[in-house]
């Protein structure tokens, strides 16, 4: 019988995860703008707790929804505002320790965040 993972291990997969998709998205992203077929993505170590942390309180968010029985189209909405919202905390504290990774002022963007974050929550759903 398989034990479930640990909350430790369970963080490391998520950090890593968080981590590719970045890596994922901001080389897709830069192809859109360039064409660079290189798909040289980039990412941060400060990823790697953000992801972890959302993830984990996606875990209970996801439960939360479940138990109120929200259509799949109703969740992922609230999984990608979720998302939205925990990226800019995370960016304006890190923004006063002016460790801010990433800036999107100037970013007119193409779209892809919506459906990857889409992409990644069903995913989720699929996993616990």
């Amino acid at each position: 019988i398989l034990q479930p993972l640990s909350p430790l291990a369970r963080f490391y997969i998520y950090s890593l995860h968080g981590c590719l998709c970045e890596v994922a998205f901001t080389a897709t992203c830069d192809w859109y703008d360039t064409r660079d077929r290189r798909l040289a993505g980039h990412s941060s170590l400060w990823s790697l707790p953000m992801y972890a942390s959302a993830i984990f309180l996606m875990e209970r968010l996801r439960a939360v929804l479940l138990a109120r029985r929200w259509l799949l189209a109703m969740r992922l909405v609230a999984y990608t505002l979720f998302i939205y919202l925990w990226e800019l905390s995370w960016g304006l504290g890190l923004r006063l320790l002016g460790a801010c990774p990433w800036d999107y002022s100037g970013y007119h963007g193409t779209g892809l965040s919506w459906p990857c974050g889409l992409i990644g929550v069903h995913t989720l759903r699929n996993t616990f």
